[in-house]
């Protein structure tokens, strides 16, 4: 791929990591950075991942240095051997040394020993397991616990704020009809999490179980030594159906009425108020129902960020909301009502307001001990008496891990919010599309418990971190890599966040979510570069502004992996669809109506077509390229 295209997609000329396709018989899986993905069985995914990974002390997850590749292929089998090696900040260094043994009859066989040069403090060191969601949310597992019992359960459905299984030594699924699969865990204690509350597509079986003490440190030369056996067992034998076919179009289908398309948002932070200012035809331009002002007095915010956000929202007709962190070091009413003079003194006119204590902020795992908080029905009921007439908010400025490990007393509250972000495990482009598998979970999870007709808003959900509840600070990315944790993300640059958040709109109308926040104009989660040029994503978010509030069709996608679609109808009765091509492939899409199209892809990228998109006839096939991004107007 031209490093040119690269930029287009990703935002950036970082290659894309080799994918090395390994078979042996009937089973399958990818070799990528030393670790196994996509692991299937006669066409059908197993398991999402087996990974051995080093974390550092805020959770960040290390690419590790692969030495001394060694990768052997025959019909009936496949090997792989490697060193690796990982280096911490402080220059420690732990190497290890791996095997990878794959067979015909389903097996597969994954051991390393690690030892560190010297003493190494990490917050994890190990395998973990990634079971996928799709077909199994629900369905029957067997787990062996390390002491022999055997327990017949179902792997949650409704996303488990807890861990659903401790003290593993193996799980069996049914993989498809005759076919079972059993991995086993050697070296350690393994637990399973529901990864979906972060929105990765997984369970997650993993080392070293959580109520254990962390960062911990592995002493200098002493070998650590794990292994994971996966055994498929299949009682009917392979049907033959001839070669592999070509993917079939993805067939997209619209229905009746289904609601109201949410608001569409943008978070303003102070420090990037006088680069929002400075591009302010640019916002008008966008034009979005919600602006989003984050406040926070332990970041010493003050009243001269309010000004700011006054300047702001006096430049466009849009709610303005305070997202309010308060600190809680004295009583909530005196710091809400101090709060609110300053907003009285800035002359800001607000909306909503949305608190939330700053200790939550930080992330309290399961079976940690919570940290002092008033309780929130004080600080919601202190809101709405400093703020009298607006619409009050709260749950979490995190994400919805944490709403879902703390539920808010929702009836103290008009709205509940949480945040999503799609880097806090993995950060490859597959790992952060198949976060959109994860996204349906977890609003009807939320749902669940907020109920059914509380108003419910989501965001600022973009694919950079803006808060690390889970360590010190946000995973640094000088060179703009592919990094989990890290604020600055370089795919917002590229045609990929545009899909990402179309993607993303397109999960939310089910739901009946009243309002997405989707990023930011200016800075690490923009819209716009620094010289107020339109990224892709801007192009995005114009899209779904330009519809929100219309009435909603039911929409659906034969393919929902490759391609997820939007359908509304206008106020003067025309119907329009949105579509976003989520892989680096071509696809050709079926359209349920013809219409005028705009197409934001690689070729609407020329610098003459940054500004305005190009927009032709179309009829009921449209073919989409990589990571673009369609609509289709038809007229009443």
């Amino acid at each position: 791929m031209t490093a040119a295209l690269l930029r287009a997609y990703y935002g950036t000329e970082e290659p894309l990591p080799e994918i090395r396709r390994l078979r042996a018989g009937d089973l399958t899986a990818e070799l990528v950075d030393g670790n196994l993905r996509a692991i299937a069985f006669r066409g059908r995914e197993v398991l999402r991942a087996v990974s051995f990974l080093v974390r550092d002390t805020s959770w960040g997850t290390y690419i590790p240095a692969i030495d001394d590749l060694v990768i052997e292929e025959g019909r009936e089998a496949f090997e792989v051997r490697y060193r690796a090696r990982c280096t911490a900040e402080d220059g420690s260094e732990l190497t290890y040394e791996a095997t990878i043994l794959g067979r015909a009859d389903g097996s597969v066989s994954f051991g390393a020993e690690a030892t560190p040069t010297g003493d190494f403090v990490t917050n994890r060191c190990g395998f973990t397991v990634l079971h996928p969601i799709l077909g199994l949310a629900g369905r029957p597992v067997e787990v062996e616990h390390v002491d022999g019992s055997v327990e017949h359960a179902v792997l949650p459905d409704l996303i488990e704020p807890a861990q659903p299984f401790k003290d593993m030594r193996a799980i069996t699924h049914e993989v498809g009809p005759g076919i079972r699969a059993t991995c086993r865990m050697e070296g350690d204690a393994f637990e399973m999490e529901d990864q979906r509350n972060w929105s990765d597509a997984s369970y997650k079986t993993y080392v070293r179980p959580l109520a254990l003490p962390w960062p911990y440190t592995l002493p200098a030369g002493v070998p650590l030594r794990q292994s994971v056996a996966l055994r498929i067992e299949a009682r009917e034998p392979k049907v033959r159906d001839g070669a592999s076919k070509v993917p079939e179009p993805v067939r997209v289908t619209c229905d009746g009425a289904a609601g109201r398309f949410a608001d569409f948002g943008l978070v303003l932070a102070p420090e990037q108020a006088q680069a929002t200012l400075a591009h302010a035809g640019r916002l008008q331009e966008l034009a979005p129902q919600t602006l989003l002002c984050h406040f926070d007095p332990t970041a010493g915010h003050g009243v001269e960020a309010l000004r700011d956000f006054e300047r702001i929202a006096r430049l466009i007709d849009a709610e303005t909301v305070l997202e309010c962190v308060l600190p809680c070091v004295e009583p909530p009413a005196e710091e809400l009502r101090r709060i609110a003079r300053l907003v009285a003194e800035a002359g800001l006119r607000l909306d909503a307001v949305a608190v939330s204590p700053a200790v939550d902020r930080r992330s309290t795992p399961p079976g940690s001990i919570w940290p002092a908080c008033p309780p929130l029905e004080e600080v919601y009921d202190a809101a709405r008496a400093a703020f009298p007439g607006l619409i009050v908010g709260g749950g979490m400025f995190s994400y919805f891990t944490e709403l879902n490990r703390k539920h808010p007393p929702v009836a103290r509250l008009d709205f509940v919010t949480h945040c999503t972000c799609p880097i806090v495990h993995d950060a490859d482009d597959r790992s952060v599309m198949q976060s959109l598998e994860a996204l349906p979970f977890i609003l009807r999870s939320a749902r669940a418990i907020i109920g059914r007709d509380r108003p419910y808003r989501i965001g600022p959900s973009t694919i950079g971190m803006r808060h690390n509840p889970y360590g010190a600070r946000t995973t640094p990315n000088p060179a703009g890599g592919r990094v989990t944790m890290a604020e600055r993300d370089p795919r917002q640059h590229g045609l990929f966040a545009a899909a990402w958040m179309i993607g993303y709109a397109a999960r939310l109308g089910e739901a009946g979510v009243a309002a997405f926040v989707g990023g930011a104009l200016t800075g690490d989660f923009g819209l716009i570069d620094g010289d107020g040029t339109p990224r892709p994503v801007f192009h995005a978010a114009r899209m779904l502004s330009s519809i929100a509030g219309w009435q909603r069709r039911s929409c659906r996608s034969s393919a929902e992996e490759r391609v997820l679609a939007l359908a509304a109808v206008g106020p003067e009765g025309g119907s329009t669809l949105l579509l976003a091509n989520l892989t680096p492939e071509p696809q050709a899409v079926e359209l349920p109506f013809g219409g005028w199209c705009t197409l934001l892809d690689e070729t609407s990228l020329l610098p003459e077509r940054r500004a305005t998109l190009p927009a032709a006839m179309t009829g009921r096939l449209l073919r989409l390229l990589p990571y673009a991004v369609a609509r289709i107007d038809q007229p009443e």
